[in-house]
Order: structure tokens, then C-alpha cells, then sequence
């Protein structure tokens, strides 16, 4: 099975990497062109287009004036573990062990609004570029139209190298929205996060990327590769809910 993930806007840069191991992103040609459509707004229009204070649009303005595909040098640190959002917060990344970074760069991928589809172990370069921005880059008129099916067609690859027709959706509806469903050779499962409040089953946003990323770890620490084995997920307090989900949306609840 193949796992997607979401990128996080928070970025962790300060720590040591924990392995020497890493590869380089696959579409740097079509990263670059992003970077030049942005390098050429102003940070009041990067402002207004990612919805950021003029602090973080100075900043992300700072790295797109840096950044290139040299990827020899400059800041530079493996997706996995730049990534520091509740999702890989949730998947405790910095504490896997060489083969379990192994087994992620095998079996898990992260959708990218900059480079639409990494490695585990592909480095980056500090960014901040959303799936659902609005860049318009010629004359395709967003992110999503600019990546086509190139991020579909990756997968069918990666699922063919993997001999496996499942995917495992861990991406948020924003990013999943960049794999066209129709093209992609596989079943999608979609897990679901859902909490007892006030009597009430409820999908709390904090929780559920933190659930994404617990599964995530769960399933590359004990190396598991037959989705029906993810229903014995119980990170966090949550159990696999039966009569709540079908074959295609496996809800699981605490």
C-alpha cells in the first residue's frame, strides 16, 4: 500500500537530521518555475495571496529570493524531518530508526504544492506554498491545474514499483484534491478521526492531523503493507469503529 501526506507550514531546521541518507526531489524543473512566478510578487501581494502577516511575508519572500535547484548546498534537510507540523509531530519522525526511514521512503509520500510529490528522504529547502494557493503560473490559473496529473501519474508508479493497489488517504482534502481519482490504478482508503464530545462523535481538526501522522508512524514501525492491518491501529485511545465505516472510509473513535 501506498501512504499520502500533507507538508506542514511549520518547518524544523535547528535539530540534527538523524541519518545521513536522502534523495533528491524528482521535479525541480517544475519546482523552479513556481519559484520565478513567485520571486516576481511583491510581499504585499504574497501576503494577500497566502493570507500571511507581513513578518511571515517577508520571510517566505527571503526564501524564494534564495532558493534554486542547486541542492548540493544551502539549508537543506530530508521532508520527513523538516516537516514539523501536528501531523509529523503526531508521527514522531525524529525517533524512527534507520530502517524505519527505510520502510517510509518505500511506502509513503507527501503531497507538495513546490515539488507535488516527495520522498520521505528527499531533501528541501525551507518553503511555504500550499496546494490551494492561487498562483498563477502562464496560463495555468492554480497549483492544481499547474501539477495536471503528473502527481497521478507518480503514484500509479510508485503503486506499480510496490505491486499494490491500495492507497491509504492521510492527506487533508486540500492536498488529496491534487491526485485525480479517476486516472489513479487503486482503492482509496480514507480513515477518519472522530471524538466523543458532549455525548456527540465529533472530528476535531488538532486531533485528526495528529491521529493522520500516529497512523503513519504506526504502520511504518511495524512495517505493515496490508491495509487490513491498520484496524488494529489504537494510537492515541482510538479503536477501529466497525459498524461506523465501509469499505472505503474506516472510521476509528475514542
Amino acid at each position: 500500500m501506498l501512504i499520502l501526506l500533507s507538508p506542514a507550514k511549520k518547518l524544523d531546521y535547528a535539530n540534527q537530521t538523524l541519518t545521513a541518507d536522502f534523495t533528491i526531489p524528482e521535479n525541480l524543473v517544475q519546482s523552479e518555475k513556481l519559484i520565478k512566478a513567485l520571486q516576481k510578487l511583491s510581499i504585499k501581494k504574497i501576503c494577500a495571496l497566502m493570507d500571511l502577516s507581513e513578518d511571515l511575508g517577508q520571510l517566505n519572500v527571503q526564501r524564494y529570493a534564495s532558493w534554486n535547484a542547486d541542492f548540493t548546498q544551502g539549508e537543506l534537510k530530508q521532508a520527513i524531518l523538516a516537516f514539523n507540523g501536528e501531523v509529523y509531530q503526531g508521527m514522531d519522525a525524529n525517533h524512527m530508526s534507520a530502517s524505519d526511514l527505510q520502510f517510509a521512503q518505500h511506502n509513503l509520500r507527501i503531497l507538495s504544492g513546490l515539488h507535488g510529490l516527495l520522498r520521505p528522504l528527499d531533501l528541501i529547502k525551507p518553503y511555504r506554498l500550499e496546494m490551494g494557493t492561487h498562483l498563477k503560473v502562464g496560463v495555468k490559473k492554480n497549483l492544481y491545474t499547474f501539477w495536471g496529473d503528473s502527481i497521478t501519474d507518480r503514484c500509479n508508479a510508485e503503486l506499480d514499483a510496490l505491486g499494490s493497489k491500495t492507497v491509504v488517504n492521510l492527506a487533508s482534502a486540500e492536498y488529496f484534491k491534487a491526485v485525480n481519482t479517476k486516472k489513479l490504478q487503486a482503492n482509496v482508503i480514507t480513515p477518519s478521526f472522530k471524538d466523543l464530545k458532549n455525548g456527540q462523535l465529533k472530528s476535531l481538526f488538532l486531533y485528526i492531523k495528529q491521529a493522520r501522522g500516529m497512523m503513519a508512524g504506526f504502520a511504518i514501525r511495524n512495517r505493515i503493507t496490508n491495509p487490513e492491518e491498520l484496524k488494529g491501529f489504537n494510537g492515541g485511545g482510538y479503536r477501529y469503529a466497525e459498524t461506523l465505516s465501509d469499505e472505503t472510509n474506516w472510521v476509528f473513535t475514542r
